[in-house]
């Protein structure tokens, strides 16, 4: 029965989740039951197009990622795929009504991370669309279910909250991206001197997108208003304590957020949200 495949696939999407990102996997959990697993579909989905790019290494890239994305269309065309990830995610795809501009868009931006190095503004922009506007709005077609005045209303604070979470990702992961994979993602800042006036300004851009971005999370339906709420309260975390921390300690090590110090934001985000608060 096909039945049972598609509940291996999307226990293959869940596991792919929880194994590469415990922030994303909380928000998800903290979803209404009926949105989890298109999420978690859609996180598969990104999650191995972003591997492909970034760690497999001494492989074709260019080749596998072009066999990624034929096998992705295939998938949401014939509606079943033999990968699993792929199979969870065509179905979210077909089910929403899942743009394929938005996965064009999304592809784009990981072709860019084969060749592109150092960014300048128009490049910057444009692979934040793909790696991760495109992203919130494919969760927020799952959000608005059908709903499309919803979801228009939304779409602009949906795009500055996956902005939010990438540039929070690109702070934290500086020296991973310099050093190890040869990227600077930041337009006209150069990290063999990144400073505190450099690192202000990106932050002051960031401080931003969280503000738009917490304005739709406020009309967000019940259904899905916590889940997001929570990775924004987790992220807007992070970002605070990379805030806080000095340039030179940015550049020399990963900041993260300790799970002890997790389980109080979920505690405070679950208050907030019982009291109508958010």
């Amino acid at each position: 029965m096909k039945a049972l495949f598609d509940s291996v696939s999307i226990r293959c999407s869940r596991l792919i989740t929880r194994a590469y990102s415990t922030s994303f996997s909380l928000g998800i959990r903290c979803l209404s039951e009926e949105l989890r697993d298109p999420v978690y579909a859609i996180y598969g989905f990104v999650r191995f197009a972003d591997e492909i790019v970034d760690s497999f290494h001494g492989f074709n890239k260019e080749s596998l990622l072009k066999r990624f994305e034929a096998e992705t269309y295939k998938s949401i065309e014939e509606k079943i795929s033999l990968n699993p990830i792929l199979n969870s995610f065509q179905e979210t795809v077909n089910r929403f009504g899942i743009e394929h501009s938005l996965i064009a868009q999304f592809i784009k931006s990981m072709e860019m991370d084969l060749t592109q190095r150092a960014y300048n503004t128009e490049a910057f922009n444009e692979y934040i669309l793909g790696s991760a506007e495109v992203v919130g709005l494919m969760c927020l077609r799952v959000f608005s279910k059908g709903d499309r005045q919803l979801y228009d209303d939304l779409k602009p604070h949906a795009m500055r909250l996956g902005a939010a979470f990438q540039k929070v990702n690109f702070l934290r992961d500086l020296k991973a991206d310099h050093i190890s994979l040869g990227r600077s993602y930041f337009p006209d800042v150069d990290l063999s001197q990144f400073d505190e006036k450099e690192k202000k300004i990106i932050e002051q851009n960031i401080a931003e997108d969280f503000d738009e971005a917490f304005k739709g999370i406020r009309k967000l339906p019940r259904s899905s208003q916590f889940g997001v709420y929570v990775a924004y309260v987790y992220y807007r975390a992070l970002f605070n304590k990379i805030r806080n921390a000095p340039s030179s300690l940015v550049m020399q090590q990963r900041i993260r957020i300790r799970n002890r110090h997790k389980a109080t934001l979920l505690a405070y985000s679950f208050v907030k949200h019982q009291l109508n608060m958010i």
